[in-house]
């Protein structure tokens, strides 16, 4: 069985000047839900024998202040493939995983990794978490994928069960949307 845990990056500033998208910083609120989310990582016990990130800065800040949450550092492999790819794509990333690694985490961003989501897993009435992802995907938000199958190159639509989706207002409320 493969585990495949998708992590949206957390909030970025769209007030910082910066030139490109791609070197947009976190927030401060970011941070703050960054460092939440792995702490409560490290609560579920979840591991991961391989992490595969967008090069993307808000992405690599989002996996620094997972990191200080999680009590370790998460060693990604950059993959330009990530940054703002769509579902399909993503999915030619995930064909090219390590087949050793039964565990991944996966950052990058949305709608991508939302469509994703929906891809991979049935829509049918034994998925209710798959409706709180097709409502919305937020900002430093785990959803955590299972597959039967015993490799990667099997992965494809409609394969997977979605067993979380941990946002940072179900940690802290006052890491939901601002009023």
């Amino acid at each position: 069985m493969k585990t495949l845990t998708l992590l949206r990056h957390a909030k970025s500033g769209w007030d910082d000047p910066v030139a490109r998208d791609f070197d947009r910083p976190l927030n401060s609120k970011g941070k703050r839900a960054a460092a939440m989310v792995g702490r409560h990582m490290k609560s579920l016990g979840l591991t991961f024998d391989h992490v595969v990130a967008s090069p993307a800065v808000r992405v690599a800040e989002t996996l620094d202040e997972v990191a200080v949450g999680y009590g370790e550092a998460l060693a990604p492999a950059w993959d330009r493939r990530i940054y703002l790819a769509s579902a399909v794509t993503l999915l030619d990333v995930i064909h090219d995983l390590p087949e050793m690694a039964d565990h991944v985490l996966f950052a990058g961003h949305n709608p991508g990794l939302e469509d994703l989501v929906l891809m991979l897993v049935p829509d049918t009435l034994a998925e209710p978490l798959r409706d709180d992802v097709e409502q919305k995907y937020p900002t430093a938000t785990i959803a955590e994928l299972r597959f039967e199958s015993g490799t990667w190159s099997d992965v494809a639509a409609g394969t997977a069960r979605l067993t979380r989706f941990i946002r940072p207002r179900d940690l802290d409320p006052a890491l939901g949307p601002d009023d």
